[in-house]
């Protein structure tokens, strides 16, 4: 059997564990954006949207992703929009910051990922229409 690629990424999703509204608030990000997941930890099903070009992730409440558990540093890591891509980088976190299971100074995210701050384990996914141009 040959499914359409639309289905084919639904059952993809399900099988990962995302929800029909994150499937759409997923599907729904414009270009040049991202979103992050909590998938573990404080604040499971947490979502923060990723559209600026510097993103800064930690306990600090002023952070622009505020993560508040003492394993997270006050400024723990940075994501940083490079044209479509995004990228994460720790800012010296006594934790540190892990990319799919790996501790990290920086690393470029794709789509699926894992990105782990402190308690926090966040899945990363790109915009639908900017993975769609890159398999052009």
């Amino acid at each position: 059997m040959h499914y359409a690629d639309d289905f084919a990424q639904q059952l993809k999703a399900m099988e990962a564990g995302v929800s029909p509204e994150e499937q759409e608030a997923i599907a729904a990000l414009p270009s040049g954006s991202a979103l992050l997941i909590v998938r573990r930890g404080p604040n499971v099903g947490a979502r923060f949207l990723l559209d600026a070009d510097s993103t800064i992730a930690g306990r600090h409440p002023d952070a622009d992703i505020f993560l508040d558990d003492v394993t997270v540093s006050r400024r723990h890591a940075e994501f940083t929009r490079v044209g479509t891509s995004f990228q994460v980088k720790d800012l010296g976190s006594l934790n540190g910051t892990y990319f799919d299971g790996v501790r990290i100074e920086s690393a470029l995210l794709s789509d699926g990922a894992e990105v782990q701050v402190g308690k926090f384990r966040l899945t990363f996914y790109a915009s639908r229409l900017d993975l769609a141009a890159l398999s052009r």
